[in-house]
């Protein structure tokens, strides 16, 4: 739930001496009361980071009356938010069911701070759970000649719905560098923690006969390197060679629909900030 008296501050700037103080004494001209407070310098980029919850009963612009000339003077990065505004956010889908469906039944529930108008899908698979949910579903095939349809159609959505955050739940299509580059920093993938060992078809089979030990997942951010991008979110469970197939499998799916759903929860929350190829997650 939106509380319009309680916002929410990141900022991302140069480290230096002092910022810490200047920000809370903006806050503290505003008259605002700090209810929670995390910051970090990163020793490798010399970058510092800040996210902070301020109760208060001010108006928007008088908060960033007090904040935007600090944030000149240290040359910052920073986004005031309502705590608890949904995010817009597109999802993105092929056939595989399991990680969409924790995606909308934990939107639903209120676990996820996220608002869903549409589910691209190069498949019509999900087509019948999207409408379980009440979402719209649009319905797109994908060929080598479709792709930049595809591609337009979602840069088309993502202007028109003012989406902030496009998801990847299991889309099986490698984006354009072009489009990764229009989505920096707001597109969330999921994948299984195999690659690069298991890549293809069937990974879990091909884990299955090497006997792996510990299956995982990654929720990283979209870049033209496929699956490089900074990593946001990581589980691990641990196996043996007790198990079949289909048991590592349904094991890996439990955790690519965990991780991606906490790492879609955290940058909502405006808890993810990007450190070059590193993240800072604020928890």
């Amino acid at each position: 739930m939106i509380d319009a008296n309680h916002w929410l501050l990141t900022l991302v700037c140069p480290d230096r001496p002092g910022i810490v103080n200047g920000v809370t004494g903006a806050i503290l001209k505003a008259q605002g009361n700090i209810t929670e407070l995390q910051q970090f310098s990163s020793d490798s980029s010399d970058q510092f980071f800040m996210r902070v919850q301020v109760q208060s009963g001010f108006d928007r612009s008088i908060f960033e009356d007090a904040v935007a000339p600090l944030a000149d003077q240290l040359g910052a990065e920073w986004t005031l938010d309502y705590v608890g505004r949904k995010r817009r956010t597109l999802v993105l889908v092929s056939k595989a069911a399991h990680v969409l469906n924790d995606l909308l039944f934990r939107q639903r529930s209120g676990y996820l701070p996220i608002t869903i108008p549409l589910i691209i899908g190069n498949h019509p698979n999900l087509a019948e759970l999207a409408g379980f949910y009440g979402i719209p579903f649009e319905h797109i095939p994908v060929t080598p000649e479709t792709k930049p349809e595809m591609e337009k159609r979602i840069l088309d959505v993502v202007a028109e719905y003012d989406i902030e955050l496009v998801v990847l739940a299991r889309y099986m299509q490698i984006l354009s560098p072009d489009l990764c580059q229009a989505l920096a920093g707001r597109a969330i993938n999921i994948h299984h923690s195999f690659l690069p060992g298991f890549k293809g078809a069937n990974p879990y089979r091909q884990a299955h006969d090497r006997g792996v030990k510990l299956i995982g997942a990654t929720a990283h951010f979209v870049t033209s390197d496929l699956d490089e991008g900074p990593i946001i979110e990581q589980n691990v469970r641990r196996v043996d060679h007790t198990m079949t197939a289909a048991e590592l499998q349904e094991i890996g799916q439990e955790q690519e629909s965990l991780t991606l759903t906490e790492a879609v929860k955290l940058f909502a929350e405006h808890r993810v900030l990007l450190d070059g190829q590193r993240t800072v997650v604020f928890r």
